[in-house]
């Protein structure tokens, strides 16, 4: 093994500022962080929403010998695909309503840097072919212009979701999940990493202590404990807001179990549905069932027949859970906004 790649392997330690936490699920993110930015493979990395998918894309970048070039982020699940197609690529002036000159893409504005498609599996399919082809050829054509332009980009792509799930779906092109999939990283959710929430809570504290002009603040052990005991469904980026909302409303010096949401104090996770686990287990069956019938016995494609069945089901469930705001559905189904609203275009529930 190379030297450089040996101590990579070695160096547990966070690779970059505003990483926190030592114990062995973030100590293997840090190993394959260190290992993967020296070379210029495509990186995949998977977890859910609030876990720190960008920070890991951004420490990639800076230890890369790329670091001098740019860093350009792409929220993928924030846009229209006309609009996300133009953000990408760029357009020439005249190609659609509203193109008034030409503009210049992100992929062409990462030139010898690195490109982090955030929600990479909120794309369309006929979006799915240009950024595969950028992968393979490192070419692509503004919106409506046909001079081809090449870039040295280095792709690093971000999902909520199983891309392979997807890909076996018929959701996401296989082909372009294999080619993002060079080397995967994959962020464990704050709840499987219970031990590094005391060294998180502190951070927060101190960041949120000096952006305030606050003197430090002391976290007390029943504050710490509940903090500990909750299941963090948003996980870091939850725990981050409710940290800053608790040193700005604290009157103190202390942080305490009072300055903290209810949610937090009743420390067990709602439940997922409003079905009970007896109830969900005999939906289950019947789903499945249906999606058999449904796809017939000459079907090759019934894995994603009964995939479709049951997630038309749990979001129509999330959604009557959550009285139908969708804030709320796509916070507890760990996707965006975006993601449930095509969703529920996509399975008549609008």
């Amino acid at each position: 093994m190379p030297e450089g790649n040996a101590a990579a392997k070695n160096d547990t330690s966070p690779p970059m500022p505003g990483l926190v936490g030592s114990g062995p699920a973030m100590q293997k993110v840090y190993q394959l962080t260190r290992m993967v930015a020296r070379s210029n493979a495509s990186v995949l990395l998977l977890g859910e929403t609030g876990t720190g998918k960008e920070l890991i894309a951004k420490a990639i970048h800076r230890l890369s010998p790329r670091a001098s070039g740019p860093f350009v982020r792409v929220n993928c699940g924030a846009l229209a695909e006309n609009l996300l197609e133009s953000e990408l690529f760029g357009h020439v002036r005249g190609a659609f309503t509203g193109a008034l000159s030409n503009r210049t893409g992100r992929f062409e504005a990462a030139h010898t840097g690195t490109v982090f498609l955030d929600e990479i599996n909120s794309t369309t399919p006929k979006l799915q072919v240009k950024l595969l082809r950028v992968l393979q050829e490192h070419e692509f054509e503004r919106v409506g212009d046909t001079q081809t332009i090449r870039v040295d980009t280095r792709v690093i792509a971000a999902s909520n979701c199983d891309l392979a799930a997807e890909a076996e779906a018929g959701r996401f092109r296989k082909d372009l999940y294999y080619r993002l999939n060079v080397v995967t990283i994959e962020l464990p959710p704050l709840r499987d990493r219970r031990e590094d929430i005391p060294d998180l809570v502190r951070h927060f504290v101190a960041l949120y202590c000096q952006q305030n002009n606050r003197r430090p603040m002391y976290v007390t052990p029943e504050a710490m404990q509940a903090l500990q005991e909750y299941w963090w469904p948003g996980n870091v980026r939850e725990l981050q807001n409710y940290i800053e909302r608790a040193v700005v409303l604290a009157p103190g010096d202390e942080l305490t179990c009072d300055l903290l949401p209810a949610a937090v104090l009743e420390k067990q996770p709602p439940p997922p549905v409003a079905c009970d686990a007896g109830d969900l287990d005999a939906l289950f069956r019947k789903l499945v069932a249906q999606g058999i019938a449904a796809a017939g016995p000459n079907s090759g494609n019934l894995y994603a027949s009964i995939v479709d069945r049951v997630e038309k089901e749990l979001i129509l469930q999330v959604m009557q859970a959550c009285n139908n705001v969708r804030v709320k559905a796509a916070e507890r189904l760990g996707i965006n906004r975006n993601t449930l609203h095509k969703k529920l275009r996509q399975h008549g529930l609008e």
